[in-house]
């Protein structure tokens, strides 16, 4: 259930405000005894999950009663006091009274961790992507229902509170009306990324589903934050899905993609993204106003607005996700990321999963650096191609780039 030790977690959370509020969290927990919380997969992203249990724990806000992987934890990283089993299954049959339960795994096992999380008295916590299809998102949306459990997901980037500074600018017409979005994901990643386990840049395992793209989950974090911005939540509020993906990378899944996406409003949402950039960029998602600009870099919590009158620039903080769906627990604050408000991604990865397998791009527009499991590949001027892309709302392929062999690919959308 764990991922490898020594995995790079795909996107990293801003932590500051969340660490400054932790001597006063304890207060606004709604009750005088700590939730009891189990955790399972300790490794990969799960030690941001330790790190942060850690602090709220200090913060008497929780206590940390077990973790779950099969991959014992590292010496040290848990309190004497919590309890170690192999799967979430042995710790659920020796463990009463949770509250709740944070599931951070592969991708392709959140769907039984989580639906078994849900045949329990606890809450869930559900890192992105919440699962691997839209029939298991279907299924664990309906199990949620009927268990009367909240389910947060984890899109960390929704607790930025730029995102309330965006509505409010919105609002108020700072750039004129909202004409396009765009989101531009930059990364670089190399052999040893795609071998740190078996599930990397796969799309599938043995029939189950994984869907390992730079979409759907490296840079998942700049669809979800385009499409929460858009307005775009549930499945209704989506008309429309185009991809056009890509590898430079020999895996199953695509490294260098466009999504293209239409609101029930008419507004176009472009994602352009790859992990084969020359080097890595703070991801960002643009606004298009027709009085100006507004870039959010999510990873920061930074907002740049540009207008006539000129450019401003604001840091914000951030609304850590744990701390807000044990406020959702204990006296009925919103959920900042609640499973039904993954919806409008859910398309997003349904289209991708249901796709034609990525073209690859040819070796001529390939350049690789480094060596052995350092070494990562870079397309050629593909930095001017995700802004064009962004920009003009176009795939690859309508821009006439010479390795975009594919053209865009239309989902249908299910039937309501």
């Amino acid at each position: 259930m764990g991922t490898p030790r020594g995995t790079r977690s795909t996107e990293t959370p801003a932590e500051a405000s969340a660490e400054a509020s932790a001597g006063a969290w304890a207060p606004a927990m709604g009750g005088s005894r700590a939730a009891r919380v189990a955790l399972v997969g300790v490794h990969g992203f799960g030690t941001h999950h330790l790190r942060n249990l850690e602090r709220l724990q200090a913060a008497g806000a929780v206590e940390l009663i077990a973790v779950a992987d099969p991959q014992p934890p590292e010496a040290g990283s848990l309190p004497p006091s919590a309890a170690v089993y192999p799967g979430l299954a042995e710790l659920l049959a020796a463990t009463r009274t949770l509250d709740l339960v944070i599931v951070a795994t592969p991708i392709q096992t959140h769907a039984p961790l989580a639906l078994a999380a849900l045949r329990t008295d606890a809450d869930l916590y559900l890192e992105k992507p919440p699962v691997a299809s839209l029939a298991d998102f279907n299924r664990l949306c309906d199990a949620a229902a009927a268990s009367g459990r909240s389910v947060q997901v984890g899109f960390q980037s929704l607790g930025s509170h730029a995102l309330q500074a965006i509505e409010d600018l919105l609002a108020d017409g700072t750039i004129g009306t909202l004409q396009g979005i765009s989101a531009t994901g930059r990364w670089v990643r190399d052999r040893a990324y795609y071998k740190r386990s078996r599930w990397a840049g796969k799309r599938s395992i043995n029939g189950v589903d994984v869907v390992d793209g730079v979409a759907t989950n490296p840079l998942a974090h700049a669809v979800a934050t385009a499409l929460r911005i858009a307005g775009a939540r549930t499945t209704a509020d989506v008309v429309s899905v185009e991809t056009e993906l890509y590898r430079a990378n020999d895996i199953e899944s695509d490294d260098t993609s466009v999504i293209r996406i239409r609101t029930v409003s008419g507004l176009p949402i472009t994602c352009a993204l790859t992990i084969c950039a020359a080097e890595s960029v703070e991801p960002c998602v643009t606004l298009q106003g027709s009085a100006g600009t507004a870039v959010f870099h999510y990873t920061e919590d930074r907002l740049s607005v540009t207008t006539a009158a000129g450019t401003s620039e604001e840091t914000y903080g951030r609304d850590d996700l744990t701390e807000n769906l044990l406020a959702h627990r204990n006296g009925g604050t919103p959920l900042t990321s609640p499973l039904l408000d993954s919806g409008a991604f859910m398309l997003v990865l349904e289209a991708v999963r249901t796709a034609p397998p990525p073209a690859p791009i040819g070796d001529s527009h390939v350049r690789w650096e480094g060596a052995g499991e350092a070494a990562r590949a870079v397309v050629l001027d593909i930095e001017s191609a995700l802004d064009r892309a962004g920009r003009g709302h176009a795939t690859f392929s309508e821009l006439g780039l010479p390795w975009a062999t594919s053209a865009p690919h239309a989902f249908s959308l299910p039937v309501s």
